[in-house]
């Protein structure tokens, strides 16, 4: 199977860097050849190794929801810049830890991969931050979804719902460990979390951010953008004078030493 990496940009949220560091950390796990391609509305700053490809017309209004990626419906058209075959799209947020060969050589190359979503252990329901599908697989979604853009997304919330569950054939899942959630998987529970930094799972290959928390937050050891990092006592008192999201009990599980793994994964060297 041709390695094929995709991703996608679009908007200020995440900036080139956000791809360039993808890239490296992709070269630096992978068994060459590969083609690198990131689908995007701007073509400067990307490091040589990326092939810029210009981002496709999503076809309709953006459907005004609160929740859910619809923007990556872009990928499932059958004319996906003149690519064929399988490819592995990863979301720019996401931290790769171990070798992506096996991606390209599990499963049938007309199998749609999705990871699992441990966050709705009674739904059968995958992400999105790390699949791998072929090319022109998801079009007829992509018609369905453009029959009826707000209905589509208010129905399914979620793309990768609407993709975990329409997909012609079915879905399939990565095997168990392949893919680590950091909020799930690698952040110890309360207490532990106050004395130990958050740990990475043997034998993954990639660990996914979905939410809030990305891995800059990860490295600083704080909930997300809007949060810093203090040690475990200013973390508890900030809680109990009411400086905090939610809960006392939310706030004590949202502390987090600096993640070092992370740091050494999310450098820009290939």
């Amino acid at each position: 199977m041709k390695k094929q990496v995709i991703c996608i940009r679009w908007g200020e949220k995440y900036g080139v860097d956000y791809v360039n560091r993808l890239y490296a950390m992709v070269a630096r796990n992978i068994t060459p050849p590969f083609d690198f391609y990131c689908f995007t509305d701007t073509f400067e700053g990307l490091d040589p190794g990326i092939t810029a490809m210009e981002l496709p017309d999503l076809g309709c209004d953006m459907p005004k929801v609160r929740q859910g990626i619809w923007g990556k419906s872009r990928l499932w058209r059958a004319d996906l810049g003149g690519l064929s075959g399988p490819v592995l799209f990863l979301d720019l947020d996401v931290v790769v830890t171990g070798n992506l060969d096996a991606l390209f050589e599990h499963g049938s190359p007309d199998d749609v991969i999705l990871t699992r979503n441990p966050n709705t252990p009674f739904e059968r329901l995958g992400q999105t931050s790390l699949y791998r599908f072929p090319i022109g697989k998801l079009a007829p979604l992509r018609e369905e979804f453009l029959a009826d853009p707000q209905g589509t997304a208010e129905k399914y919330v979620f793309e990768q719902r609407f993709v975990t569950r329409c997909t012609p054939g079915g879905v399939k899942f990565w095997p168990k460990g392949w893919v680590a959630t950091f909020k799930w998987h690698c952040i110890r529970l309360f207490p532990i979390n106050f004395f130990a930094p958050p740990k990475l799972p043997d034998g993954t290959k990639v660990v996914i951010f979905p939410g809030a928390l990305n891995p800059p937050d990860a490295i600083a050891g704080r909930w997300n953008e809007r949060t810093s990092h203090m040690s475990p006592w200013e973390h508890l008192k900030a809680g109990l004078r009411g400086e905090r999201e939610g809960s006392l009990f939310r706030h004590l599980r949202h502390f987090l030493w600096p993640t070092k793994w992370v740091e050494d994964a999310w450098r820009k060297k290939p």
